[in-house]
Formats: structure tokens, C-alpha cells, sequence
């Protein structure tokens, strides 16, 4: 008996603007508009750190040539930066209700970070639909998308400002990009290495069960009636 990818079941296909229910052994959890908003901040993300990097520093000259040289770089980057800020915006107020960090996920600023980052198990029933690692990560790419474009739109007019906000935006800019594009890789490798089929749910919009019992306990349980999950 052949198969069906869960992405094309009708039921599926049909339930893909709702979120956190169940269709048949997969349960949705990214309806499509949230799916094209992560790709958007993603995509504009990819255009501006490509584009920038070759104004950066001639090291990554190469890159200009991506985009046809590095006077195209010169404007495409800044553009690209604003769509990436304006992206995270309607993304931070779209994911921002569930994002909100509850008073037992404080601790994940400690111990359970480094424990989540390394990819060793965290055995926490309590754990819902975003665990505080994830949460935390929310609002750091908030902050960090605000301080690039803080800092990237004194560097786009530096004429209208004092040298030494010119001085303090290219060192806000340079630091939150080193530190942005190191967090984006561990989110990449948590995303596809670390905890196979975590990936799917951000292009197909769907998780089997299985990988919500295991990864976020309490939502599976909210959704699924399950009071037995990681108990």
C-alpha cells in the first residue's frame, strides 16, 4: 500500500488556516499565513546579510557579484534591510501572544539554554506549544532586527548625523550582525539537525503526534486530551 503525503491530504489542505488541531496522525501547527511570514523574514534576511557582506569587507567581494556588483550592493542592501525590519514586525505581533515567556520558563536564561542549544533532552512535561528557548530567541531576533535597522538607517543617511552616532551605529550594526548571524545558525541546526521533523512544520505546517508528544508535551496534551504524555 502505497503512502500518502500528509502535506496533499485533503483534510489537510483544507485545515491549513487553522492552527493546533488534529488531522488524522499529524497535527497542524503553522497555518500558512504564519509559514509565509517566516519565509518573508527569511528571505529578506538572506538578501540583506549576502548584499552586506561584500560592503562589509572586500573578503566577501565575491558575493557583489551575486547581484550584478557591488554598486548594486550599495542600494539593494539597505532596501533589503528595511524589508527584513518590516517583516519582523508583522511577525513579532503575529507570534507575539504565544511568545510570551510564563513565570516556570524563566529559568531556561540559565542552565536549560546551554542544555537546549546542545541538543541534549530536557525532560519537562510542562513544556507547550514554544518552549522558553525558542520564546527567548523570539524576542533576542526582535531586539537584534531593531538595533540593525537602528543602526542601519544612521549608516544610510550618515550625513544627518553627529560622527559620533556614526561611530556608535557602526559598531551597534557590525556587533548585532555577528551576533544575529551566529544565533540564526544554531536556529537553522535546532531546526533541521537537531530535532528531525521540526523543519516540515515550517513547510508543510504539520507535525506527526508523535514528535509533539516528545518535543512539547503540554500541547500535545492541550490538543490531543492525552493527560498521560511525559507525566
Amino acid at each position: 500500500m502505497t503512502s500518502i503525503n500528509p502535506a496533499l491530504d485533503p483534510a489537510i489542505i483544507r485545515a491549513r488556516d487553522a492552527e493546533d488541531v488534529m488531522v488524522g496522525d499529524q497535527i497542524v501547527r503553522h497555518r500558512l499565513a504564519s509559514r509565509l511570514i517566516h519565509w518573508a523574514v527569511a528571505l529578506c534576511f538572506a538578501v540583506a546579510i549576502l548584499s552586506g557582506m561584500p560592503i562589509w569587507t572586500p573578503i566577501f567581494g565575491w558575493m557583489a557579484t551575486l547581484f550584478g556588483g557591488l554598486a548594486v550592493c550599495r542600494w539593494l542592501h539597505p532596501i533589503a534591510g528595511s524589508a527584513f525590519f518590516l517583516a519582523s514586525l508583522v511577525m513579532f505581533f503575529h507570534w507575539e501572544r504565544p511568545m510570551r515567556l510564563l513565570a516556570s520558563e524563566w529559568d531556561w536564561f540559565g542552565k536549560k539554554m546551554f542544555t537546549y542549544m546542545m541538543h541534549e533532552t530536557i525532560d519537562d512535561a510542562e513544556i507547550g506549544k514554544y518552549n522558553g528557548g525558542q520564546k527567548i530567541f523570539f524576542y533576542a531576533a526582535a531586539l537584534g532586527a531593531l538595533g540593525l535597522f537602528v543602526s542601519g538607517f544612521v549608516l544610510w543617511f550618515p550625513m544627518s548625523f553627529s560622527q559620533p552616532f556614526r561611530t556608535a551605529a557602526i559598531l551597534l550594526h557590525e556587533v548585532t550582525f555577528i551576533l544575529f548571524t551566529v544565533a540564526i545558525v544554531f536556529h537553522i541546526y535546532l531546526g533541521t539537525g537537531a530535532e528531525p521533523g521540526t523543519f516540515r512544520a515550517m513547510t508543510r505546517g504539520t507535525v506527526p503526534r508523535s514528535w509533539a508528544r516528545l518535543h512539547h508535551p503540554r500541547w500535545y496534551r492541550d490538543i490531543t486530551g492525552d493527560s498521560a504524555a511525559r507525566r
